[in-house]
């Protein structure tokens, strides 16, 4: 059985109705929470990270020069571009046989450039 510490808690139980329906007004809805949370999942795989990272530092790679710079098999590459093409964080032009990836756009660039930043500052405190 777990134990509720005092800090985890109300010491009064007395919702302050004004608070909370503002919050419930600013709060996403249950399917916004679920698109948000998938997203983040997105984000929790060390691998798609660094080729996101990549893409954020070249602007435009193909799987092979991913590869490289990430340190990660082309197949894994592949892989891991797929989920990020199809949640719309990256996207892809075809120039003859070659494939090429980059951020979907720059809510994508401010996205990791605050996660890094806060990871960044997280560590240093």
């Amino acid at each position: 059985m777990v134990q509720v510490t005092p800090l985890e808690t109300c010491v009064v139980v007395a919702a302050h109705p004004d608070k909370v329906a503002l919050t419930r007004q600013n709060i996403p809805e249950h399917a916004e929470a679920v698109q948000l949370a998938a997203m983040f999942r997105l984000f929790g795989d060390p691998r798609r990270v660094r080729i996101l990272y990549a893409l954020l530092e070249a602007g435009e790679l193909c799987v092979c020069d991913l590869s490289a710079a990430v340190e990660v098999p082309e197949t894994a590459v592949s892989q891991a571009l797929r989920l990020l093409r199809t949640a719309g964080v990256v996207e892809n032009r075809r120039d003859g046989r070659m494939v090429y990836y980059r951020l979907a756009d720059a809510h994508v660039r401010m996205l990791l450039d605050l996660s890094r930043e806060h990871t960044r500052h997280e560590g240093s405190s």
